[in-house]
Formats: structure tokens, C-alpha cells, sequence
């Protein structure tokens, strides 16, 4: 809604896109009633709606060119491996992963990923050397220095998954020519490793608008997992359409006003 709002707004194009590489999460109802609760909210989109599955090539261009600056490395833990790690601080989304296979040999690391699962890593501090200092300005935070050594070597290629969010979100941002990125303040953080990824692959960086979220009553935020009632629930009622977004728009506040 916000992003629909904003582009509207100010003449821009509102683009939608279905982030469907995770297979065990993704599934085709899901994306229909995408559709559906836009179309009766009544927020229509620009242009062919782009799948990330359909772009795996370009995705694996990016984790080559990653590769051949030296930046990335195969993983063999698992998520117990690292929550169980001593060693493994925490950042903005949980346990940092402790570099446990960063400093593996060449030989043993063909060894293993001819044998083992392996997702791939990008060796953070590495490539923040290699960028130097960087940051992005959000419309209500402002001028941001970036800190993406604090998410440590995060994932940019899965075991299950040819491809990670943080890399597949940055590579289409780019290819779509996305001048003003909106979304909700929960992905704040992850922000810090897209720009870093921006400045690796020569990309550029989007302005930024983290709107707040819709809470409840006890400030918690409105969630499947927590019981929230969903849209398709909503439409199922009979509930007035133009109503509940207006109801909607009234809710989410906090934002200052954001260039175009």
C-alpha cells in the first residue's frame, strides 16, 4: 500500500514482483491470492510482473563475478552448528556466523563440496575492505553509514535455493530500474548488505523509505504466525474494500515526507 501510494503520488510507475526462489515457501495459490487481494484492494501495478525464478541466470552471473574477486566461499554448517557455536555473536537478525569454514584450504573444501551440501558466503569483511566506507539515506532516518560487517558473512547462495534474498532483491532492484525503494522498517537492516553489494557489482543505490508497521493494540506487529487476520479473510467477510485501506492508510504513520 505505502509503495502504491507513493509512486502514485508522484507520477512513478508501481512495480510488483513475486520473490518466489524459496521452494518449501512459495507456492502458486499464494501468488494468486497476491493478485486477488490487490485487485480488491484496488491497487493496480505497472507493467509485467517479474518472477525471481525466471532470473536464476542473472543471479548466477552476480555470484560469478563475486567469485572472481575472491569474496565468497563455500559453507558446510548447519543452522544447529552455528546457534550452537560459542563463538557466534549476535546481529540485527540473530547468531553471526562464526567464519567456522571461511579459512578452509582449496583442497579440502573440493573435497567437501563434492560430498556435502554447501551454501555460499560472502566473507564480509573482505568485501567491505574491498569497498571502503559507504552509506545510504533513508527518508525518515536520514544519512546512513553503512555497516554490513555486522550481519558477518551472511549467505548469498543457499543449499536448498540457487540464489539468497539479500543478492536476488539488490540484482533486481537494479535490472528494474528501481529509483525509490519502500518497504517496512523490519527490513531496515538488511539495507546495510544490499548497499554493500550495490557498490561490489557496480549497481545503484535506490532512495530508501522504511515505513512503520501495522501493530495491534499491545504494539505487536500484525503477523499470520500471531493470528492476524488476513485479507483473503477479510474479502471472505464482506468487508468494504475501500474502507479497510482507508482504515489502513490512517494506521501506518510516522513517515516523514520522502523525495521522489
Amino acid at each position: 500500500m505505502k509503495a502504491h501510494d507513493f509512486a502514485r503520488e508522484r507520477g512513478g510507475r508501481f512495480l510488483l514482483r513475486i520473490e518466489d526462489i524459496d521452494p518449501t515457501r512459495c507456492r502458486e495459490e499464494f501468488v494468486e491470492g497476491i493478485y486477488e487481494d490487490l485487485r480488491w484492494l484496488g491497487l493496480g501495478w505497472d507493467g509485467e510482473v517479474i518472477r525471481q525464478s525466471e532470473r536464476l541466470p542473472l543471479y548466477a552471473e552476480a555470484l560469478d563475478r563475486l567469485r572472481g574477486m575472491g569474496l565468497l566461499y563455500p559453507c558446510f554448517c548447519t543452522r544447529r552448528d552455528i546457534t550452537a557455536s560459542a563463538s557466534a555473536p549476535h546481529g540485527p537478525d540473530g547468531p553471526v556466523y562464526p567464519g567456522t569454514c571461511r579459512g578452509l584450504g582449496d583442497a579440502e573444501r573440493a573435497r567437501r563440496m563434492a560430498i556435502e551440501p554447501h551454501c555460499w558466503r560472502i566473507d564480509m569483511a573482505a568485501a567491505a575492505a574491498r569497498t571502503g566506507p559507504l552509506s545510504w539515506h533513508d527518508s525518515i532516518a536520514g544519512e546512513i553509514a553503512a555497516d554490513p560487517i555486522s550481519h558477518g558473512d551472511v549467505v548469498l547462495a543457499r543449499k536448498d535455493a540457487p540464489v539468497a534474498y539479500h543478492l536476488a532483491v539488490t540484482i533486481d532492484d537494479a535490472a528494474q530500474g528501481i529509483s525509490d525503494i519502500v518497504r517496512g522498517e523490519d527490513l531496515f537492516a538488511a539495507t546495510h548488505v544490499h548497499r554493500l553489494l550495490q557498490a561490489l557489482l557496480g549497481l545503484p543505490t535506490p532512495a530508501y523509505h522504511h515505513h512503520p508497521l501495522l501493530r495491534d493494540a499491545e504494539g505487536r506487529r500484525l503477523a499470520k504466525r500471531d493470528g492476524a487476520p488476513a485479507l483473503a479473510d477479510m474479502r471472505n467477510e464482506g468487508r468494504d474494500p475501500a474502507l479497510l485501506l482507508s482504515e489502513l492508510r490512517n494506521r501506518v504513520v510516522g513517515s516523514a515526507p520522502a523525495r521522489a
